[in-house]
């Protein structure tokens, strides 16, 4: 067998999603020579699925994340692929584009700042000496590749680098794991047609579940509030009489919504959250048969959507037209693996909104646990303000020279059911990008653990980030 070829870089992010998406952009405006390894055939994760960007905006209307995220969005306005800012008159706000146009976006992007992409391209191993990671060994359709750098950054989604090199994590059992989904769109929705439908009957809708949205509103006033939006974005719930209705009688499997927000005014498109599949691991790390549970949890979400998108043509106005018009490339993953870090965000933290001097991104969407059947569980962050994600959360214990972002971070469950949101997982690896560069330049000797904090947070705030107030 001929020896593995072997690159070097300053800095080796694995995993394309929007998190490791923010971490390479960042650390490559630094001036580091960065590669990014995605197991798959495009980069940009979850937002290619069509989902917006939850956790970027507080219901009150601040931004929380910024740089990386907001030339990727740039980067699909030029592609006429940015709808903005839409309110869910539920809990929160969120970030709407077009996934094609980001699709688009995200390798011009990285391009622009030299990173080095890697698709189709799997990591194996990590050579670790002593409490620094050295290498990663990978396997691609060039064959197998060993890459080496000083720093590197975990933003797999499941923890994999850090368990590679041997960091400590933990998972709940797979019957408590929240379920996965697949997206899926819709084109030719007639969005007013939808927004009457939602301003007469709120009775089946979730509106005002925030105590800053809700105010005074009665839940006529919410809907109204949505119709003169404009937009299409519904969220259509499962003890609502219309959902519930269909449940009971078969004609929709067991959900707890049906989210319906836009992604392209010229098509008429929505993306569609509704499906689910439980009692799985996702990582496909838990059982020598997790990579076949994953293909069987696909085509039981393909049947899920074709149900779904019978039950919105035949009963929901604005759909008798509409047309399914795609899915999502992956199933899309909201719990696995989290590391055991230096600090650990908590339940306490986010419902406080507590704000800390070594925060380094901020979160903002409700705690949101999926479970099985119609079960979930949403609370709202007080006032409509934030919370701080400490520089700790995204350093695995033990570990000198990797960080992790995005909803591996290192926190208890409720708190990382509002972390993994897009929002603030691309503050996070904007967070460890900014990390990454001030390390390297400063000749990687000491431990990320000692990199001093308010170094970075000055790094973030120079690259468009928001480390500061926020209510």
């Amino acid at each position: 067998m001929s020896p593995h070829r072997v690159e070097v870089f300053d800095c080796v992010v694995l995993g394309g999603g929007s998190a490791g998406l923010a971490a390479a952009i960042a650390a490559a405006k630094g001036g580091l020579r960065v590669a990014l390894v995605e197991s798959g055939g495009a980069v940009g994760g979850e937002l290619l699925s069509g989902i917006p960007i939850d956790g970027a905006v507080t219901a009150r209307g601040d931004r929380v994340t910024g740089g990386p995220m907001d030339e990727l969005l740039e980067e699909c306005r030029t592609f006429d692929g940015y709808l903005g800012e839409v309110c869910d008159w539920r809990l929160i706000r969120y970030l709407c584009f077009d996934p094609e146009a980001m699709r688009l976006a995200a390798p011009i992007v990285l391009a622009r700042h030299g990173v080095r992409v890697f698709l189709h391209t799997i990591a194996l191993e990590a050579a670790v000496d002593g409490h620094r990671v050295r290498s990663l060994l990978c396997a691609g359709r060039g064959g197998r590749l060993i890459l080496e750098a000083s720093t590197f950054l975990d933003c797999s989604g499941d923890a994999a680098l850090t368990r590679m090199a041997g960091g400590a994590t933990e998972i709940v059992p797979p019957c408590q794991l929240q379920p996965v989904s697949l997206m899926f769109r819709m084109a030719g929705v007639d969005a007013a047609a939808l927004l009457d439908f939602a301003a007469t009957h709120p009775e089946n809708l979730a509106l005002g579940e925030g105590d800053w949205l809700r105010g005074n509103r009665t839940d006529i006033d919410l809907a109204l509030e949505l119709k003169r939006q404009g937009q299409p974005a519904v969220f259509l719930k499962a003890d609502g009489p219309l959902l519930g209705a269909a449940i009971r009688d078969g004609e929709m499997y067991e959900t707890a919504l049906i989210m319906i927000t836009p992604t392209s005014a010229a098509r008429r498109e929505v993306t569609v959250n509704s499906t689910r599949v439980w009692n799985l691991d996702a990582s496909g790390a838990g059982s020598r048969d997790g990579a076949a549970a994953l293909g069987g949890a696909s085509a039981e979400l393909a049947e899920q959507v074709r149900t779904c998108v019978r039950f919105l043509q035949a009963r929901v106005p604005g759909f008798a037209a509409a047309l399914f018009n795609g899915s999502a490339p992956k199933l899309g993953v909201r719990e696995t693996y989290r590391i055991i870090g230096e600090e650990q965000l908590t339940r306490q933290d986010v419902l406080s909104g507590r704000k800390r001097p070594d925060g380094v991104a901020k979160g903002c969407h409700h705690v949101d646990i999926h479970g099985a059947g119609t079960a979930q569980l949403r609370i709202a962050i007080p006032d409509g303000g934030s919370y701080d994600i400490p520089y700790g959360c995204l350093l695995p214990r033990g570990l000198d020279n990797l960080a992790v972002a995005g909803r591996c971070l290192s926190a208890d469950r409720e708190a990382q059911g509002t972390a993994r949101v897009m929002g603030g997982c691309m503050a996070m690896g904007h967070a460890i990008g900014e990390a990454a560069m001030l390390w390297s330049h400063g000749n990687a000797r000491g431990p990320l653990r000692d990199l001093p904090v308010a170094a970075l947070r000055n790094a973030i705030r120079a690259g468009g980030g928001v480390v500061d107030g926020i209510t």
